[in-house]
């Protein structure tokens, strides 16, 4: 009895409740993508469907570029002055000054990429509707709320917002050709939530201008991380657009298919990351035993469940492929099963990265092994893409993350 009785008021503490909120997010990620992934996949077919993973993984990109890795620096000082009201409307001025600058950049590299890579060039609906879904997300202040531990609320209206998202394309994609209202209508949806986000957040701590001198400070703090965010996408939001530029859409079809079959199980994992590196950040200011104690329970949880899904994606895949994907996309069976050894790895990696060594604020030695991991990334995906196509995309990530 005692037992259960210490798992409830765990529950009921702010990182418990921290934990629900972000795995009922978590879950609306999950979910709503196994919703319309069978839908999209029949509805437009590998070859439209893989134009929509290239210009999905594009986007992913560019909306790091205007996140900026605030999710994670900003977080952590949020975390560190959420008793200063002064300095948190400092913080939102400077944030969202930087965020307005990158989004102006994204502008221009997207109309860039727009006139000089074929296959965004034939899609420049699907190409501007993506651009409005990066922007979107990488406004979103979550940062805000995570910091301050108080992410029920916010949580909430991330999965309202999704749901709306969810809806509109059932309602409005019906071909090929309306591929991009799929980002078009998840931009619409997002940019409503980081809109009623940001509001909440001014109404708490007072609305400051952002001026160019506070934007320029915002883009200095949060540098390091960004760099980090940014490397990471080498290896990560990259690989479809990558392999775009290579070889047919069907084939990237297959390859975006099997990817979010298989990472969707990071589900599991994602919230343990945004809610324990503040909470690791707080604990090493003030309680370094604590710290320690909970590094060490959180090393065995990431294990067993990178371990778990590892297993059940290599099990499960044909029959995954069937039911989700459809006829036509067995060739992705064989990329999810290469795909599933990068469970275990990036469970343990983003544990000691991301919980640990941030919090610890090694940032300079975790971007070196960030960027070296990007860049091997990259260099293997000319090498191999051209060659062995999909399959060798799917085999050099593997080794980078091992």
């Amino acid at each position: 009895m005692a037992q259960p009785l210490r798992l409830l008021q765990r529950l009921k503490s702010p990182t418990g409740q921290n934990l629900l909120s972000l795995y009922g997010v978590t879950a609306a990620n999950y979910l709503f993508p196994l919703l319309t992934l069978p839908y999209l996949a029949r509805v437009l077919g590998p070859s439209g469907f893989g134009a929509l993973a290239i210009v999905q993984s594009l986007g992913q990109y560019l909306s790091l570029v205007v996140e900026y890795g605030f999710g994670l620096s900003a977080t952590r000082e949020v975390a560190r002055s959420r008793e200063d009201r002064a300095r948190l409307a400092q913080i939102l001025a400077e944030v969202l000054g930087a965020r307005l600058l990158l989004a102006l950049a994204v502008v221009v590299l997207a109309y860039a990429l727009g006139l000089f890579v074929p296959a965004l060039r034939a899609n420049l609906a699907l190409l501007w509707a993506g651009v409005l879904w990066a922007v979107a997300l990488g406004m979103s202040p979550v940062w805000y709320f995570q910091g301050q531990e108080r992410l029920r609320k916010v949580a909430i209206l991330e999965v309202v917002a999704k749901a709306l998202g969810v809806a509109g394309i059932f309602a409005f994609v019906r071909s090929p050709d309306e591929a991009h209202r799929v980002l078009l209508l998840q931009g619409l949806a997002a940019l409503l939530s980081s809109g009623v986000a940001w509001g909440w957040a001014w109404r708490e701590v007072g609305f400051i201008l952002p001026t160019p001198s506070s934007a320029l400070r915002g883009l200095r703090s949060g540098f390091s991380l960004f760099f980090f965010r940014a490397a990471v996408s080498l290896y990560t939001s990259a690989n479809a657009f990558i392999l775009g530029l290579f070889v047919p859409a069907q084939q990237v079809g297959y390859y975006a298919g099997a990817e979010r079959l298989t990472k969707a199980l990071l589900a599991l994992v994602e919230p343990l990351n945004r809610v324990f590196m503040p909470r690791f950040s707080y604990l090493l200011s003030h309680f370094p035993q604590d710290a320690e104690r909970l590094f060490r329970r959180n090393t065995l949880l990431m294990g067993f469940l990178g371990t778990l899904g590892m297993v059940a994606v290599w099990a499960f895949s044909p029959l995954a492929v069937t039911l989700l994907l459809g006829p036509g996309y067995e060739g992705a069976v064989p990329l999810m099963r290469v795909l599933a050894l990068l469970l275990l790895p990036i469970a343990l990696s983003n544990l000691w990265g991301i919980q640990w060594m941030l919090a610890h604020r090694l940032d300079r030695p975790f971007n070196f092994i960030i960027l070296l991991a990007g860049v091997l990334n990259l260099v293997l995906a000319l090498l191999l893409v051209p060659r062995f196509g999909a399959l060798g995309m799917a085999w050099e990530l593997v080794v980078i993350d091992r």
